[in-house]
């Protein structure tokens, strides 16, 4: 276990932003995990998480207490059964498991940080969720002080959401565990429209599990989701803001905005999303409000290819890319009466 004192955390970042840490420790076991994690909360001492700091917004003051980088490994497939170490690296995971021929998480290639990130999250894209495939993830409980054996029905996934994201500061993400699919090297049945477009399929076919995954690389690649240490469009989180769910009466009163300001004829995205809801695009919304790509003039800008991901330009502040989500949040409401909720964690400030 590595221990460092006032400790640079930007680095450990994809947006490369926050200042340092009292103490930073590495752990590279699950004992180590959770002998920091123990010591922390006996002394009262304020605990931060880090696994592959892909979705992690840190105060230019940095974080006065103790953060535990979590630097576990662990790739262990049995048949179709999947377990990773919460520190492996998860893009480099889905590749594997398409090299073995297996289908369920081919879609979310490229998807930047930890294995350990995706439950909390319940990580996403292209048509994909890890909710469908974990059957059980592997936490130490801070509220009990035991390993606790998680099953997906009691993980209580919803968009990116889930029992340790509504509670996270008692459970550190130890092991998950998966559930694949041996379709003779296919990939799973393509749910997302862009995806088949781009295969030149329909939604609903199978295309061999490799060449979805590369479809999806290139995909992201193209608005600027996959990392890149000379592109700044990737020192980002990602998608910055979740796509907003509206309620029944909440929709009505949206398409009203958005006839009122864009004309009758326009119609917005729009996805049931289960219960009477209704999800429509962040990226839609940020865009009609005039926030488009490459918005902005300072060290915080939209990316010049995807209106949903806040960058850093190369030598912002926190404070620069919190002022820029503060103006997009408030301008789309402004427009369309929607308030955009961030997916990023926020350590030390807030939108």
């Amino acid at each position: 276990m590595q221990e460092r004192h006032d400790a640079p955390l930007a680095p450990l970042t994809t947006f490369r932003l926050g200042g340092p840490a009292t103490r930073l420790i590495t752990a590279v076991t699950d004992a180590e995990v959770i002998d920091a994690v123990r010591e922390a909360d006996a002394s009262g001492t304020p605990l931060l998480i880090i696994g592959g700091g892909s979705n992690l917004v840190i105060s230019d003051k940095g974080f006065e207490g103790t953060a535990l980088r979590i630097a576990t490994t662990g790739f262990d497939l049995q048949g179709t059964r999947l377990e990773l170490a919460a520190g492996e690296n998860w893009s480099d995971a889905v590749a594997r498991t398409v090299e073995a021929g297996l289908a369920g998480i081919e879609c979310m290639a490229g998807i930047p940080g930890s294995a350990g990130a995706t439950p909390i999250q319940n990580v996403g894209a292209y048509g994909q969720d890890v909710s469908a495939t974990i059957t059980e993830v592997v936490a130490y409980d801070r509220r009990s002080g035991e390993t606790v054996v998680v099953p997906n029905a009691e993980c209580a996934f919803s968009y990116r959401h889930s029992r340790f994201k509504e509670d996270p500061t008692r459970y550190v993400v130890l092991r998950v565990r998966f559930e694949l699919e041996d379709a003779g090297g296919l990939s799973a049945p393509l749910k997302y429209p862009e995806t088949a477009r781009a295969l030149g399929v329909e939604a609903g076919d199978r295309v061999p599990a490799a060449r979805a995954r590369e479809t999806v690389l290139k995909l992201r690649a193209g608005k600027g989701m996959v990392l890149d240490p000379q592109d700044h469009d990737t020192w980002s989180a990602g998608s910055f803001f979740t796509n907003p769910v509206l309620t029944a009466a909440e929709h009505t009163a949206f398409l009203t905005r958005v006839a009122e300001r864009l004309g009758p004829d326009v119609a917005p995205p729009a996805f049931p999303a289960g219960d009477g809801l209704v999800k429509t695009s962040a990226a839609w919304l940020i865009d009609r409000a005039g926030f488009t790509k490459g918005y902005g003039s300072g060290r915080a800008r939209i990316s010049t290819k995807h209106t949903l991901a806040l960058t850093n330009r190369g030598e912002a502040t926190t404070e620069d890319l919190l002022a820029l989500a503060r103006e997009v949040r408030d301008g789309v409401h402004e427009a369309f009466g929607v308030t955009l909720v961030n997916e990023p964690v926020t350590v030390g400030v807030s939108l």
